[in-house]
């Protein structure tokens, strides 16, 4: 059976300092062109990704806030996944002196060391929530909400197995989704935990790696996946 879709992290892995390289373009192109599904999995909010991702509309669909909410770039589409912070949770964290604070429909965001504070404030006000982190980023959200949560969401919406699909990602919240697809990649950049759980580690870092990994599934010289008799519906969803 074929790969039907890539699904790629994108800072660290597509991006560096937020950034893709016009040949890491090139090669998501000419893969969507050769039939392959492109998904984008991020734990940037949608405003900053928008600011940043100059080219987001190649990309099928995109799990933002790690998880949380899904986008399509086509038609503008944002499906929330999952309840707002609760009331009083970022003002507390303000008053903490936890600062920069990102905060999108559902995540809130701030950077080392701030994670400490956070788990805090999170355990003093009894909240369902839990800390992720990625690599300096430390992002909040409800438990259970990760990157493997947004996606399977969408893969389940849209018929498509998780074991038919290739994952590529490089840090530590990449973990859940990347154990969700059939077939893991992790770039050279990528951290250790993460080269423990890939299938395949590309030789380049970042954007280069991904342009290696769509090079082999050109060539066919990727294993064959196993999907599923059936795909069962959205996770949580009556």
């Amino acid at each position: 059976m074929p790969w039907q879709a890539l699904a790629s992290d994108y800072d660290g892995t597509l991006a560096h300092e937020g950034m893709v390289a016009p040949e890491t373009w090139a090669a998501l192109e000419a893969a969507r062109r050769a039939g392959l599904r492109l998904f984008l999995v991020t734990g940037r909010i949608l405003p900053e990704l928008l600011q940043v991702c100059d080219r987001l509309e190649l990309f099928e669909h995109v799990v933002v806030e790690n998880g949380a909410m899904l986008y399509n770039p086509r038609t503008g589409q944002q499906q929330v996944l999952a309840e707002p912070p609760p009331p009083g949770f970022i003002t507390a964290l303000q008053q903490a002196g936890v600062a920069p604070l990102i905060s999108g429909a559902v995540i809130v965001a701030t950077f080392q060391p701030h994670q400490h504070t956070v788990r805090q404030i999170i355990a003093s006000h009894r909240l369902p929530w839990e800390v992720i982190m990625n690599k300096d980023a430390v992002m909040a959200l409800p438990r259970g909400v990760d990157k493997a949560f947004g996606l399977r969401h969408l893969l389940a919406q849209l018929g498509i197995p998780p074991t038919e699909v290739i994952g590529v990602g490089d840090a530590e919240n990449d973990l859940t989704f990347l154990q969700a697809c059939g077939y893991r990649v992790a770039v050279a950049n990528a951290l250790p935990e993460v080269h423990a759980l890939a299938d395949w580690t590309a030789p380049a870092p970042r954007g280069q790696g991904v342009v290696q990994l769509l090079e082999r599934w050109r060539q066919g010289s990727l294993p064959s996946c196993n999907p599923p008799a059936r795909v069962s519906g959205p996770p949580g969803v009556s």
